[in-house]
């Protein structure tokens, strides 16, 4: 359990690798943690957000645009962080944009408490390996159905769906990109591109 008067060990750097063995850190731990620095807890270590660039926070606004927009026409619902997104009792963490489909509702509370439908994260120098890495171990794990992985420094998009526990991926057709995990979500990357402007 978190001690107030113990020293938090807060990591800035992703290792190389995937730790073979859990950290110290658990879901208590987290939430009686101070709101600053901005951190997520993945397989029991703490990890600080680092801020990010405008053009992250531009990518990121247009694309919670397109899915909170979506989200409202089907009664969804779509957040952008920071919002908890609790998947294990080791890992609490905030991606970019977290989209859950109406039927899932239940796991709604003050924080997401279980398995959103499609998670996004843009990537930055800071969290790339991260992302890259264990929360994408983590997101198969938690059997989040879709993962989108956009780089803004490379104006791309990776579109992973889950099948059999695993990630693939799954690229546009005929310049769409059609959701598989939510239902008449497309999204024209080229267009979203155009669109930005940092």
């Amino acid at each position: 359990m978190y001690n107030p008067v113990m020293a938090v060990h807060y990591e800035t750097e992703t290792p190389p690798a995937p730790r073979s063995m859990l950290g110290p850190y658990r879901d208590a731990d987290y939430v009686a943690l101070p709101d600053e620095p901005r951190c997520e807890l993945l397989y029991g270590s703490l990890f600080v957000t680092p801020a990010p660039s405008l053009r992250h926070q531009d990518v990121v606004f247009r694309l919670a645009r397109l899915l909170v927009d979506h989200a409202d026409r089907v009664g969804d619902k779509a957040f952008v962080s920071p919002v908890d997104v609790a998947l294990a009792d080791h890992s609490v963490v905030q991606p970019d944009v977290v989209y859950v489909k109406a039927e899932h509702g239940e796991i709604l509370r003050r924080r997401v408490e279980g398995t959103p439908d499609l998670v996004v994260e843009v990537l930055s120098p800071g969290t790339a390996r991260r992302d890259l890495g264990e929360k994408l171990r983590l997101y198969a794990e938690s059997g989040i159905a879709e993962y989108w992985l956009v780089d803004p420094e490379g104006r791309t998009f990776e579109f992973l769906v889950l099948r059999d526990g695993a990630y693939t991926v799954l690229l546009p057709a005929d310049g769409l990109y059609r959701s598989p995990a939510v239902a008449s979500l497309e999204v024209d990357p080229e267009a979203f591109w155009r669109s930005v402007r940092l």
